[in-house]
């Protein structure tokens, strides 16, 4: 079946907003690449969900091959596999020692072993009409794993009642994906590109539901804001002791008066006997040298946001 065949032209309208559309949902991320090379740091995030997305890409442009006339995939998954390539370069750029090394190690077992192993299990024994459906169903557990992988960003959303980690339009165009590919795959009688996407619908309804259900409940990170900075400053005076807190506007004057204070009892109690004024001076000297200054701040260090990227598996 021709993809540009005037007697199915929902076929191609269909894929062509598929294609357009899941563009967008594997650009999602370039934010999170510029804040990494902005800041020389991968600063937490994980990079297995291009590693996933990767691989996917790959086993669905291999599908569409074999299948033929299915350019369509071929473009998207084509496209899929580049922009997943440029992500996973610049995270092995500025990721730590410890980082790399498992990014290269997932690497190696997803693409150099599990990939090269469906490849050689299905190119060689099988043909015809069968290669077609093993690979196909392959790839329809892949594609089912990789949606299903947002579903703990949902149930931290329920747990929190916050959607801080949950970005409307990203949700919105994995909804519409879904709905264009599964019309794609279900004008061309193809089970396996419509059935993950029936998954991949009721997830992003779901995400969006979630949304309006949460949207207004403020994120975490913005009420840490508006706590107000506590500071508990306390005087160290001569040995540990002596521990006086007190307010942060005031630590020079207590300091004064508490000087003032041991100073009156140590003239009322026992006057500085002349032969031994050096020594008293000399200890006095070492308390107050003693006494120092030290501020506990109790406002909560501010930490990088998790990182939550979500996985569109374009077929």
């Amino acid at each position: 079946m021709a993809i540009f065949d005037l007697h199915h032209p929902w076929i191609f309208v269909f894929g062509i907003l598929g294609n357009i559309i899941s563009i967008f949902v594997f650009l999602a991320p370039v934010p999170t690449f510029r804040r990494i090379y902005k800041e020389k740091s991968t600063m937490g995030f994980q990079s297995v969900p291009y590693v996933v997305a990767l691989f996917s890409s790959m086993l669905w442009m291999y599908y569409a091959f074999i299948k033929k006339n299915a350019i369509l995939l071929v473009s998207i998954n084509s496209f899929g596999c580049v922009v997943e390539t440029i992500y996973i370069s610049i995270f092995l750029l500025y990721a730590s020692k410890e980082a790399r090394r498992q990014t290269v190690k997932l690497l190696v077992s997803l693409i150099g072993g599990l990939y090269t192993l469906i490849f050689l299990v299905t190119l060689f024994p099988l043909n015809g009409a069968l290669r077609v459906q093993v690979v196909g169903w392959i790839c329809v557990a892949v594609a089912v794993a990789v949606f299903a992988a947002p579903l703990s960003i949902v149930f931290q959303v329920v747990r929190t009642k916050s959607v801080e980690f949950l970005p409307f339009t990203l949700s919105f165009f994995l909804t519409l994906s879904a709905i264009m590919w599964f019309c794609y795959g279900l004008l061309q009688k193809d089970m396996c590109i419509a059935l993950p996407n029936v998954l991949g619908f009721f997830l992003g309804m779901i995400q969006m539901l979630l949304y309006g259900l949460y949207r207004k409940v403020k994120p975490a990170a913005e009420l840490d804001k508006k706590v107000p900075e506590h500071v508990v400053n306390i005087v160290v005076l001569g040995n540990s002791e002596q521990i006086h807190p007190v307010k942060s506007e005031k630590n020079e004057d207590m300091i004064k008066k508490l000087d003032e204070e041991e100073n009156r009892e140590s003239s009322v109690i026992s006057p500085p006997v002349p032969a031994l004024l050096p020594v008293a001076n000399h200890h006095e000297n070492e308390e107050r040298a003693g006494g120092e200054l030290a501020q506990v701040n109790l406002q909560p260090q501010p930490q990088y946001e998790t990182p939550v990227l979500v996985v569109c598996a374009a077929a």
